[in-house]
């Protein structure tokens, strides 16, 4: 097909017709696709388009976001989302959705972390593959964004991430990574920003060698809308449709790149080859017998909010007594915010609030307290609210961040909520000692008033029915199982991007480096809100006989790990065991642990399941810059089976033997400590030396002499003392022979 087109024909498949659907070209039976935007529901728009949510979509089903479905920690519950939204797409002849986004969140202030999964990229990984599974399996397309290194608002079109490379492969690719590898997605989104100085749409590092030839990505990549800075580099790069149309100019850009020879035809042949394998892929499966039965969704999305939902606090309140006198207080409480602002802002079909769903649960008093169109106490509607919560058993206050507050196309300015709602708990909990606190956001916040109230329910942006599953979970028809995707910190300043965040000018310098979320809390010991993985339920949990494959592995194979978990309390409940590995030898500086596994299991009150974990290289690499690829350090580890990053219940240790050996590791600067770290290193040194004093050990009668404290001396001096100086300090040792016993080490 592609040898029968023009010139002029194959650089025009290279741009949209307009704003969502690709070129056709008639004659050769190619067809004008459509693509619309998700990830958490579809805005399929059928008259004015645009890409920041401003025009009407047609009605659908809003599931909760991503920041939200990530607390799930799972799999199968990303896989069912992301199938509903893939009939749904199939319905409306959608032939690829714009979703899902796995870009890390740096930061709490990114305007668009509403959308992203986790400030962890084991996690974000693993639900971005699965999303993007669930959706394909209905035979329509996904589009990963927003490739890479996206993590604010604030210049996005012209701004550069200033990444080092060992943080953009464990941190802000990693992600990727996996989601490729394991989901496989039809398409990829460039991002709009630059990497250390160069586009994304225009960067052939990112789209070429890592992407397609290391991941073995085989679709399409497509621009974020207007990420195009210039279209003949994009092509060599490896960006092969430009989205939204470009009113032809550049398509001639194109055609006159070929012409002249500084755009090789076949690499555009490759280019208009990979569009057009995902367009027949979806069109040769095509099934417009789907049905699009929104009220089927709407009870998924429900369920979805439930298993995503967060208890971060409980002292014993939650669940509440059905019959019971409680009020209900904040706007939110009868209407919701369950979606954040932009281009994936869903016209939901319906909305259920927590006043409505609640209304036959126990005797509800509803006041307002607070208004959303700015921040300022409304004292009238702060004293009603204070007098429902005097008069109630229990108030129930549904507060959080208001449109105004996050939203695609800029940032955060801070980390608080709004000053009228933290006004209103502080004045309801002077009257009520049995407050509970219901938060609507879409990333974290601070929470002056957490030590007031007595229990605190995170339910994010869960979506248009977020209201039912919210009710359900306060009165105990739900327990409680989700589990912080993210990091809570006291308050801004502690976030390790902190004093970096939005850059100087155009340039944003990430020098936290890999320390990012808990990876940086927990290794700086620093006391947070609530950390990562965090999540309570109305029932208990024990973890006992943690059990290890083998004692010692090396890199080559893997390590199986199993926990047995046992639910101890009298209601059924769920639990996400999380698995964290810690390199106890490290000599890279790396996080104190990290996430490498974690599984969701449903239990009975007194049920017992066995839970099993595989880990694999990865899961004890950090990435090398030296050799450019994941290395592992010979040494002990510590496995840990774990309710939070915080909360380590039972562990295990493995000694991984590396089966790489890193070219030149050694030269003539390299210290004593540096060779008798390594094990080889240590014998071979020590045949050289004939088994002399290695460690600077001295004698009772020197220790006497010389004054407390020699011998701890002598050790540092000959730990940190180079190679080189075997010539000063050893008087049958020449240069020549120091030459040899490096090159001796680096065999």
């Amino acid at each position: 097909m592609v040898a029968q087109m023009t010139l002029e024909e194959k650089a025009g498949l290279c741009s949209g017709q307009d704003f969502w659907h690709l070129k056709a070209v008639e004659r050769l039976g190619i067809p004008a696709v459509m693509v619309s935007d998700g990830p958490h529901g579809l805005r399929k728009q059928d008259q004015s388009a645009d890409h920041l949510g401003i025009n009407d979509s047609i009605k659908a089903v809003c599931f909760p976001t991503g920041s939200c479905s990530a607390c799930s920690f799972d799999r199968d519950l990303l896989f069912t989302i992301g199938k509903t939204l893939g009939a749904e797409c199939q319905a409306e002849d959608v032939s690829v959705i714009l979703g899902p986004a796995a870009n890390a969140k740096r930061s709490p202030l990114c305007g668009r972390n509403f959308e992203y999964f986790s400030e962890d990229p084991y996690l974000t990984g693993q639900m971005a593959a699965s999303h993007i599974k669930g959706v394909q399996s209905q035979n329509v397309g996904t589009s990963l964004k927003h490739f890479a290194a996206n993590n604010q608002e604030h210049r996005r079109m012209s701004s550069s991430s200033e990444v080092d490379a060992r943080t953009l492969r464990e941190i802000y690719l990693a992600g990727f990574e996996g989601a490729v590898k394991e989901g496989k997605p039809w398409t990829v989104m460039c991002s709009y920003n630059r990497i250390n100085g160069v586009y994304a749409s225009e960067n052939p590092w990112l789209l070429t060698d890592v992407l397609r030839k290391e991941w073995g990505f085989d679709g399409y990549v497509v621009s974020d809308w207007g990420a195009v800075n210039d279209r003949v580099q994009g092509v060599l790069a490896g960006l092969d449709l430009e989205m939204p149309a470009s009113g032809g100019a550049n398509d001639q850009k194109i055609v006159e790149a070929v012409k002249n020879g500084t755009l090789p035809e076949e690499k555009l042949n490759e280019t208009v080859e990979r569009i057009l394998n995902i367009v027949f892929q979806y069109m040769e499966n095509r099934k417009p017998e789907t049905v699009f039965d929104r009220e089927k969704d709407h009870e998924i999305a429900c369920m979805a909010a439930r298993e995503s939902m967060v208890l971060l606090k409980n002292n014993g309140l939650l669940p509440l007594k059905k019959g019971g006198k409680v009020a209900f207080i904040g706007k939110f409480a009868e209407k919701p915010r369950y979606q954040g602002g932009g281009s994936s802002h869903i016209n939901s079909f319906k909305v259920e609030s927590a006043l409505e769903a609640a209304a036959g649960m126990a005797d509800i008093t509803y006041a307002q307290g607070y208004d959303t169109k700015e921040d300022k106490v409304d004292e009238a509607l702060q004293a009603e609210a204070v007098k429902a919560a005097q008069n109630a058993e229990v108030a129930v206050i549904f507060a959080g961040l208001p449109d105004s507050f996050e939203s695609e196309g800029y940032d955060r300015r801070h980390m608080r909520m709004p000053d009228c709602q933290n006004q209103l708990i502080e004045a309801v909990c002077k009257v009520q000692p049995n407050t509970v606190v219901v938060l609507h956001n879409g990333s974290p916040v601070e929470m002056p008033w957490v030590n007031e109230v007595k229990a605190v329910l995170e339910v994010y942006l869960g979506g248009q029915a977020v209201g039912r599953a919210t009710a359900e979970v306060l009165f105990g028809d739900a327990n409680p199982c989700g589990k912080l995707a993210e990091t809570f910190p006291i308050k801004l300043s502690d976030n390790p991007s902190y004093l970096y965040y939005l850059g100087e000018g155009d340039r944003v310098e990430y020098r936290e480096g890999v320390f990012v979320g808990y990876r940086y809390y927990d290794k700086k010991e620093m006391p947070v809100l609530f950390p990562f993985g965090h999540g309570l339920s109305y029932t208990t949990f024990d973890y006992s006989n943690l059990k290890l494959s083998a004692d010692r592995i090396r890199d080559t194979e893997t390590l199986t790990v199993t926990v047995d978990v046992t639910n101890t309390g009298k209601m059924a409940g769920k639990e996400i065991v999380q698995l964290y590995v810690q390199d106890d030898e490290s000599t890279v500086i790396r996080p104190l642990r990290e996430l490498k596994g974690f599984e969701k299991i449903a239990l009975k009150p007194g049920e017992t399941k066995r839970v099993s974990f595989t880990l694999n290289k990865r899961a004890f690499a950090y990435y090398n810059t030296d050799i450019s690829d994941w290395h592992v350090e010979s040494g002990t580890f510590t496995i840990y089976a774990a309710r939070s990053s915080r909360d380590l219940v039972c562990s295990g240790k493995v000694y991984v033997e590396s089966t790489v050996r890193l070219p030149g590791k050694f030269h003539r600067n390299s210290t004593f400590g540096d060779v008798m770290a390594d094990e080889r290193g240590a014998a071979i040194l020590k045949e050289v030396l004939g088994g002399g004093n290695l460690n600077g050990d001295t004698s009772d009668a020197d220790e006497e002499k010389l004054g407390e404290g020699t011998a701890a001396m002598m050790e540092a001096m000959m730990k940190d003392m180079p190679l080189r100086s075997l010539v000063s300090f050893h008087e049958t040792i020449t240069s020549e022979m120091v030459d040899e016993l490096i090159a001796k080490l680096n065999q």
